[in-house]
């Protein structure tokens, strides 16, 4: 198999013309129906993320083949789960295979419309969520509407990290990149590693102990900081290359998002939802990581006084370090991702985690493109609320766990958080205060 993939990579290297053909083809195998679970498409999407960061294919490009492929897949294994119902158990592989289909069905069963969000990041069933939604005859509109926000995550989260690879390599970066580059990843990849471990060995203590890694970064970068300059020139300097008008529309909506008064909006409109609920241990969860992270923010960066890059042509007032965006978007989102996980299996429980990231990443990422923080300002605002939110919900289920919010809660509470954010965004958009906050 190593050898088969060596040889694709030669040749793709060699034939750059065919690499964009390659993405898509690849991302639309790996979300098909039976064939994504046979393949071993996250190593080929990973490599040819490479091959493409090296200089043949942009970064948008990269992920708009790879979203397109994953929707063409998805929408292929719909219409052959819509084609076949129930008849499809009968399919020689699945035949073979049983427990393919069986567990895609019960988590959708389990999960509804959010099912396909969630799975998308789930190896095994990625590929036949979209068969068993069609097998149930979902209705195509909700199907593709959520299908589309699922493509574009699962494109960034599984390109964007191969691609800056590529890119890393292509660029005159400066000499103690890498070294540089290799400590703060080994830091991230352990702070993942130990919590994902306690959590699936249902450790009484898990959260817990995601708090004390979290923290034991965000000291490694308190302390070292001015050391990694080379790193953070590097990645400033990746980003900054793919900059474009279009792009900078976006990342100004995006950055929009995180804006500490709009944050504080959401922050108090899920307060006020979990309230009325009674839901009065999700609320101390919601508080103890939102007002943490932002009493946290504020301190560090009245302690270290770092300047923001000179990237803007009018400097930003405030500091750096840590980016208030940061914090203040993965404190909300974690909140969200912990309460939506409530009695579920710890990969069931991370994937919830790993997805309302996603909104987080981004808002951390359009800072970084903008040029008004350091890559280390918002790892650190990462950090920051990822203690104050296990901290928190470790103070929350000192006693007894935290139970699962009922249904009726999060269909009022997501759409009320998703309009009021959208319409808060839009609103300062169209008055003009193109202004970056802190």
């Amino acid at each position: 198999m190593s050898q088969w993939l060596d040889s694709i990579n030669l040749w793709l290297g060699a034939n750059p013309q065919w690499l964009g053909v390659a993405v898509f083809v690849v991302a639309c195998l790996e979300c098909l129906t039976i064939i994504g679970i046979v393949i071993p498409g996250a190593v080929l999407l990973l490599a040819l993320a490479v091959l493409a960061g090296s200089g043949a294919l942009s970064l948008w490009e990269t992920l708009l083949l790879a979203t397109l492929g994953g929707l063409l897949g998805d929408i292929m294994s719909y219409g052959i789960g819509r084609y076949y119902h129930q008849d499809i158990h009968r399919l020689p592989v699945l035949r073979s295979h049983p427990k393919w289909l069986a567990s895609a069905e019960e988590f959708f069963q389990r999960n509804g419309v959010i099912s396909l969000l969630v799975g998308r990041f789930i190896g095994p069933l990625r590929p036949m969520l979209p068969t068993v939604a069609g097998m149930l005859n979902m209705p195509f509109g909700r199907f593709f509407a959520v299908s589309v926000l699922a493509s574009v995550g699962w494109a960034v989260a599984y390109m964007l990290p191969g691609w800056a690879t590529g890119a890393a390599f292509r660029l005159p970066l400066p000499p103690g990149f890498w070294q540089q580059a290799g400590f703060v990843v080994f830091g991230i990849g352990l702070v993942l590693g130990l919590s994902i471990w306690a959590s699936t060995k249902r450790l009484r203590w898990a959260s817990l102990f995601a708090a004390l890694s979290s923290l034991a970064l965000l000291v490694a970068l308190m302390a070292s900081w001015p050391r990694l300059s080379d790193l953070d020139h590097g990645l400033m300097t990746l980003v900054q290359e793919q900059r474009s008008e279009h792009l900078d529309m976006l990342m100004v909506l995006i950055t929009r998002v995180g804006d500490w008064r709009t944050q504080l909006a959401a922050a108090v409109l899920l307060g006020v939802i979990l309230l009325v609920g009674r839901q009065r241990r999700a609320l101390a969860l919601a508080i103890g990581s939102t007002l943490g992270s932002a009493i946290g923010n504020g301190l560090l960066k009245a302690i270290f006084e770092r300047p923001r890059p000179q990237i803007l042509l009018d400097p930003l007032g405030s500091y750096s370090f840590p980016s208030g965006h940061s914090s203040a978007s993965f404190a909300f989102f974690l909140v969200l991702g912990v309460l939506a996980g409530r009695e579920q299996a710890p990969r069931q429980r991370l994937t919830w985690l790993l997805v309302a990231s996603l909104p987080a990443l981004a808002i951390a990422m359009s800072r970084v493109y903008l040029g008004v923080h350091w890559p280390t300002d918002v790892i650190a605002g990462a950090m920051l609320a990822s203690c104050m939110c296990a901290i928190s919900l470790a103070l929350v289920q000192w006693q007894k766990p935290l139970p699962a919010m009922p249904s009726k809660i999060w269909w009022l509470l997501l759409p009320s958080v998703i309009v009021m954010l959208l319409s808060i965004t839009v609103f300062k958009l169209s008055s003009g205060l193109v202004m970056y906050q802190h």
